[in-house]
């Protein structure tokens, strides 16, 4: 029996990888915490139910991002398709990775493989490449599932690990993107969104990590691709992700979008009380 718009029911799963480290290993436990990260205030209420075209979500353990990452999750209406970006951090595989016929697990089950939308992408940007070596051992898209996932039953994903700061080859990246998702969802009549996992400045004070972030987040609220990887670049601005938004904002363009809204900003010094050293987050709706 084929599965609809080419999802990949296989027996190619990757594991997960930082389950009961990053986020709880039990199903139950995940589930509280996820619901505790989106419970809805009154603003996030009256915002809730956005089918924006992309965003940028932080992944760190989510003791310390959660909180972000749920308040941007909170105000989307998920669809059944996502592409997830992210950065690689462990130096493994190739620049531009995907895995478009490999199902992932996480304590809430399985996420099946949109094989029809990697497939696209793979046909429209050769230089993006079929390799499972970055995505091992990669946390930064396996920590964004369970959210997408308690929102989204009948989730399936295009997840690619971006290796490279090549400005021109992230813009590539996003205008075979946007080809793509234009593509399928003119054919399947079903909206694609596109995370950008994505943490901000690490390993310096509190004070200067808010400077140098809200210089890059200003970048992202202006839908400024290249002027966020100037900033990034020349400011010296440690934001892990910056690739993957950059090809982000790039295709959401392309595919329309208008705005993009700052929802939470946080440091992890507000959880560790170390505000020497710390680390930024940033959750941010493109629509």
């Amino acid at each position: 029996m084929s599965a609809p718009h080419g999802l990949v029911m296989t027996s190619a799963v990757r594991t997960p990888a930082v389950a009961g480290r990053f986020y709880p290993g039990r199903a139950e436990e995940l589930l509280r915490d996820i619901r505790g990260y989106t419970s809805r205030d009154n603003t996030a209420a009256e915002m809730a139910g956005i089918a924006a075209i992309g965003c940028v979500v932080p992944h760190a353990g989510y003791i310390y991002s959660g909180g972000v990452a749920g308040a941007v999750y909170a105000r989307l209406k998920i669809p059944k398709r996502a592409v997830i970006l992210c950065p690689n951090h462990t130096g493994k595989g190739r620049p531009l990775a995907v895995m478009a016929n490999t199902a992932w697990k996480t304590p809430l089950g399985e996420v099946a493989a949109d094989a029809d939308l990697g497939g696209r992408l793979l046909r429209r940007f050769p230089r993006l490449e079929e390799d499972s070596a970055a995505h091992r051992g990669e946390h930064a898209i396996e920590v964004q599932l369970p959210f997408l996932q308690e929102q989204q039953p009948e989730l399936s994903v295009v997840p690619i690990v971006i290796g490279t700061s090549d400005f021109d080859m992230l813009r590539d990246l996003g205008e075979a993107l946007a080809d793509a998702i234009a593509a399928a969802e003119e054919d399947c009549d079903e909206k694609v969104l596109i995370v950008a996992s994505s943490d901000m400045n690490h390993y310096e004070s509190d004070a200067i990590t808010r400077v140098k972030d809200h210089k890059a987040i200003e970048r992202v609220l202006a839908m400024d691709a290249r002027g966020l990887w100037e900033v990034v670049i020349n400011e010296d601005i440690s934001m892990c992700g910056f690739g993957p938004t950059v090809a982000m904002l790039t295709a959401a363009k392309l595919l329309g979008a208008t705005s993009a809204t700052l929802v939470k900003y946080a440091t992890s010094g507000e959880v560790s009380g170390d505000y020497e050293a710390v680390v930024g987050y940033a959750g941010i709706i493109v629509s």
